[in-house]
């Protein structure tokens, strides 16, 4: 299995060992959901530059994934609606390096990124609360003294009765 890129692993190893991604918050994206494409990436590549496919693509269906329930698969539709495809796809792509190798780690990166800071809960609503009478005072006071200020800083006033 020289040429191989797949791993095959046994039951026992863990999510990181079979290719699968740890996102947090209790998911985990199987190796098999995720769709990976190479291809050639744009810009100067010197000698192999047309020759050498090191642009990944990864793509993973939110919308058909088993990974995550469905309270889950509504938060990142929403939150990353912009973001899919009309599949229901998040795609990711990655060509910043010259070999693929990191590209693939890149894209791979980017994507749990992405849909880790999707998952993170929406902060509570804020409880509207009445300002102190202290400070609704302080405020106030504050107002007629600059008031106060701008008033003598006027040039006075010429009565021609």
């Amino acid at each position: 299995m020289a040429g191989d890129e797949t791993k095959k692993t046994g039951a026992g190893e863990g999510a990181a060992d079979r290719g699968d991604l740890a996102i947090g918050f209790g998911v985990v994206i199987p190796a098999r959901e995720l769709v990976e494409r190479v291809s050639r990436s744009s810009g100067p590549g010197g000698q192999g530059g047309d020759k050498v496919s090191s642009r990944v693509s990864l793509a993973w269906n939110v919308a058909r994934s088993g990974a995550i329930d469905d309270d889950i698969r509504a938060r990142l539709r929403e939150r990353l609606a912009a973001r899919l495809t009309a599949r229901g796809e998040l795609v990711v792509h990655a060509q910043a390096s010259r070999e693929q190798a990191r590209n693939r780690a890149a894209a791979r990166r980017r994507l749990v990124q992405i849909v880790r800071e999707a998952l993170i809960p929406p902060p509570r609503p804020r409880r509207a609360t009445k300002p102190s009478r202290g400070s609704v005072e302080r405020r106030l006071g504050d107002k007629r003294r600059r008031s106060e200020t701008k008033r003598t800083r006027r040039p006075a006033q010429r009565d021609d009765d």
